[in-house]
């Protein structure tokens, strides 16, 4: 079996000082998200073995701050920055996805960005708790983790509807948890 971890990048400012997308960077409740899905994560094993982030500052500085959140309860996974995976569509995604039998990770965290995360995450979910499914099928928010399972050996073998979506959170839906 392989686990496949979708994290949208958290909430940045709306434009970068450069003025190129690429190095826009967290505003304080991204940051903020950011550590809380890190915490979240350590909180949920089993952990990634390996990470693949977009080389966007946002996705940077939201595995960053979300590692630190994790450091120390988590054990390092490899992590591996991919110029691919900035506005990439889904079949890319799935292509870096499936590349990653090269590592055989058994769990696996992607950092990227929208649409591509959200239409992705949707594509291989055949299966799975209908009421994730149900949250995510508007939008994968900032900060937000789709959780997929494949009864699979080897990540050449993740396709569309395969995956069974395990679970679906963001810090916003975190919060309205736990004022339940």
């Amino acid at each position: 079996m392989r686990r496949l971890m979708l994290l949208r990048h958290a909430k940045t400012e709306t434009d970068a000082p450069s003025g190129q997308d690429q190095d826009r960077r967290l505003d304080n409740r991204g940051r903020s998200d950011a550590a809380e899905i890190g915490r979240w994560i350590a909180r949920h094993p089993p952990f990634p073995d390996l990470v693949l982030v977009s080389p966007a500052v946002r996705a940077h500085q939201t595995w960053e701050i979300a590692w630190e959140a994790m450091k120390g309860r988590v054990p390092q996974p490899e992590v591996e920055f991919l110029p691919e995976l900035y506005g990439a569509e889904p079949t890319q995604l799935l292509h870096s996805v499936r590349m990653a039998q090269a590592a055989d990770p058994k769990r696996l965290l992607v950092v990227g960005h929208n649409p591509g995360m959200h239409e992705l995450a949707l594509m291989l979910a055949g299966s799975g708790d209908k009421a994730a499914r149900k949250a995510l099928e508007d939008n994968l928010p900032t900060s937000g983790l789709a959780v997929l399972d494949f009864e699979i050996d080897d990540w050449t073998d993740v396709a569309f509807r395969r995956g069974r979506l395990v679970l679906f959170t963001s810090p916003k839906l975190l919060r309205q948890a736990s004022e339940d």
